[in-house]
């Protein structure tokens, strides 16, 4: 009773359990997507975050950063240009070559614009003296020196420089003094300058610093390509260095045995320095003007964290002490708004190694002291980040979890509740119909429409009515046929039985044929046709010798009408598993095929081949071949090449009645086309002598 029902029920559970199979694929796979998305971005944020620490890292460890490092962000605004704490002991201010390369590989430059830039810094070791350096470049013309003994500045190019500390004010004046050099190809302006007290400076016999040093080198060419480096109004890059001596640095250095560097009022200082042209007060660079680029800072690092992340930098000072230089913390970036259930849905999605907290600790070491670099991942901004764009595939979700459902109600609407009333009517109609007239209680009106399943209810009754009407004809035919062989049978049997004892010699040929005869009357009578009757036949199998029996078939082929039968093959005695009646019906019927189709004078031959286990007999015929498309069913029963078969005494049923006695005699039988015609190859068993 179970089984019935379930194979009722069979369809309908099959077909909702295909939507529900596909509601639940749909949402298995949004979070297998889901999870493979968080492991993915929690992958590249690893990379990601081991990238960020790696770059701070170099970033710090590059004097650019320890320049950063020994210089940490003030809270309050400072000057533009002041003097920073460099990270070398001292720059070797008389080399340009040496001088660029510190500056540019600490980054201390400070950008204006087109005009130029500026670096202005101390060494890092108190003992090179208190100096401070001034270092840049700026565009002029070609640069007018300025003549000894000449008491006026302003006839040459000149800087005003300046420095505040401490309540006191250094002020200077450095005219450019051009030096000879030897002549050179493309060998620029190359010159000193020299530096005066701004109060002395128009005083006669005004004397220059002698602690105060710097150096001016001109290029030879021109900024502009398409320009004459002869031109007057050419403007060329001319790059610069000073050594500033400040005396109250100096004075302090003396005071103690280990004083106090850098000062502590370094980022208090603020140093001023302006470039005047000959006979004009219009600087052509001026560190008053507000700078375009300002050197690097480690409030700059913020740009390289992710969002959530958190960057401390804590300065030692001593053995166990230690302060924050700077915290910073990734930004978060604005971003749509997320579901908070797809927010905690997503953080309960297991990722490989998402508990472990991404956490890295670092020193980074300077000439005055060490900076440890602390840094810390948010993993929570995966899943934040990651939400977003699930909450907007969210709702393409939805929509085909919407549009199953949808499917899903209009099909069990319109179509399988049809479907189950015209089932529970015909499994009724089924049970209680005994004749004809129940089908008249088979009512489908109600499930009548333009459909094809209208249709198909509309034409179930006349079908039905047609397969019973059918079912009638085909039984009244079998009891005819049965009828009629139960009468060819009786009628034929009794003439046999008298031939039988006309021809009762085992040496006459006549009594083979006749116990063939009844041994067909036998397989054919009281059967409702000739397929069944040959497929329920019991043959009597026994040991036959092959070679003996293959010669007898051959030289009594032309008795029934096959003539030029030739037998190759051994002469030795030959066992096989067979019965030899069924076996000679077998090879006839072969015979009779290869008879029809050979050429006129060809000879059929029959070949014997022997092995162990098998033997393979080859009846090979002279004619055309069988067609491609027919010689796969040429042993189906009724399968004949020749129209109106039936009519001239062809049923096409040898080759059915042959493959059917090979395979109860445990052998086989195939056809092949060769080469001169057709090969019929027929496989037995060999007996046991």
């Amino acid at each position: 009773m179970t089984k019935f029902l379930l194979a009722t029920y069979r369809l309908r559970i099959l077909f909702r359990g295909v939507f529900l199979l596909l509601a639940l694929a749909t949402v298995g796979l949004a979070l297998s997507v889901l999870q493979q998305e968080k492991q993915l971005s929690y992958n590249n944020y690893q990379s990601n975050f081991n990238k960020t620490r790696l770059q701070i890292s170099a970033t710090l460890r590059h004097p650019a950063g320890q320049l950063a490092l020994l210089n940490p962000p003030a809270e309050k605004q400072r000057a533009a240009l002041r003097p920073l704490l460099l990270p070398y002991s001292a720059i070797d201010f008389d080399d340009q070559n040496k001088v660029q390369q510190a500056i540019a590989m600490s980054g201390c430059l400070v950008q204006y614009g087109n005009d130029g830039a500026l670096c202005s810094g101390i060494g890092n070791n108190p003992w090179a003296g208190g100096f401070i350096y001034v270092a840049g470049n700026f565009n002029s013309t070609q640069l007018v020196s300025h003549k000894r003994g000449n008491e006026s500045l302003t006839q040459a190019h000149r800087l005003k420089v300046s420095v505040s500390l401490r309540g006191q004010t250094y002020r200077w004046i450095a005219p450019f003094e051009e030096e000879a050099a030897p002549a050179r190809q493309n060998q620029g302006v190359r010159g000193r300058w020299t530096g005066f007290n701004e109060s002395e400076a128009n005083k006669p016999n005004a004397r220059p610093v002698r602690d105060f040093r710097g150096w001016a080198w001109q290029q030879a060419i021109c900024n502009q390509a398409d320009q004459d480096d002869k031109d007057v109004n050419c403007q060329k890059n001319t790059f610069f260095s000073l050594r500033l001596p400040i005396p109250v640095l100096q004075e302090a250095l003396f005071e103690k045995k280990r004083p106090v560097w850098p000062p502590q009022d370094l980022d208090q200082m603020e140093v001023s320095l302006s470039v005047l042209p000959p006979d004009s007060e219009t600087a052509l660079l001026d560190s008053k003007n507000a700078p375009t680029a300002t050197p690097f800072s480690l409030k700059d690092l913020q740009g390289n964290l992710l969002p959530g992340e958190t960057l401390r930098i804590r300065k030692r000072d001593g053995q166990e002490s230690k302060y924050d230089l700077i915290n910073l913390t990734g930004a978060f970036e604005q971003s749509d708004e997320s579901w908070n259930i797809i927010t905690r849905l997503i953080r309960r999605l297991p990722v490989d190694e998402y508990d472990i907290p991404l956490e890295s600790r670092e020193t980074i070491n300077t000439p005055l002291a060490n900076y440890e670099v602390l840094l810390k991942g948010d993993v929570r901004s995966v899943s934040k980040s990651l939400s977003v764009v699930a909450s907007r595939v969210s709702w393409f979700v939805g929509a085909m979890l919407l549009a199953l459902t949808l499917a899903w109600l209009l099909i069990e609407i319109s179509i399988i509740r049809r479907i189950t009333l015209l089932t529970k009517r015909a499994v009724s109609l089924s049970r209680t119909m005994k004749g004809a007239g129940e089908l008249e209680q088979f009512d489908i009106s109600d499930l009548r429409s333009p459909d094809e399943l209208g249709v198909l209810a509309s034409c179930l009754h006349d079908l039905l009515r047609r397969v019973k009407e059918d079912v009638e004809r085909e039984t009244i035919r079998t009891e005819q046929e049965k009828e009629m062989w139960h009468a060819v049978g009786h009628e034929i049997m009794s003439p046999l039985q008298s031939l039988m004892v006309l021809h009762g010699s085992p040496d006459d040929q006549s009594n083979r044929y006749i116990s063939r005869m009844q041994q067909a009357i036998r397989v054919l009578y009281g059967s409702a046709s000739p397929s069944e009757a040959f497929q329920s036949t019991v043959l009597q199998v026994s040991e036959i010798d092959i070679t003996l029996f293959l010669k007898n078939v051959a030289d009594n082929a032309p008795l029934v009408g096959i003539p030029d039968v030739a037998y190759q093959g051994t002469d030795e005695v030959v066992m096989v598993k067979a019965d030899e009646y069924s076996l000679e019906d077998v090879v006839t019927h072969v015979l009779r095929n290869a008879e029809r189709y050979r050429k006129t004078g060809s000879v059929i031959s029959i070949k014997l081949q022997t092995s162990e286990t098998a033997v393979t007999i080859a009846i090979d015929n002279d004619g055309p071949h069988i067609a491609d498309d027919l010689i796969d069913k040429i042993f189906e029963y009724g399968v004949s090449d020749q129209q109106d078969s039936a009519a001239n005494g062809n049923r096409g049923q040898g080759l059915f009645v042959a493959k059917t006695y090979m395979a109860k005699m445990g052998g086989t039988i195939s056809v092949q086309n060769v080469a001169d015609g057709v090969s019929f190859i027929l496989s037995l068993q060999r007996g046991n002598c």
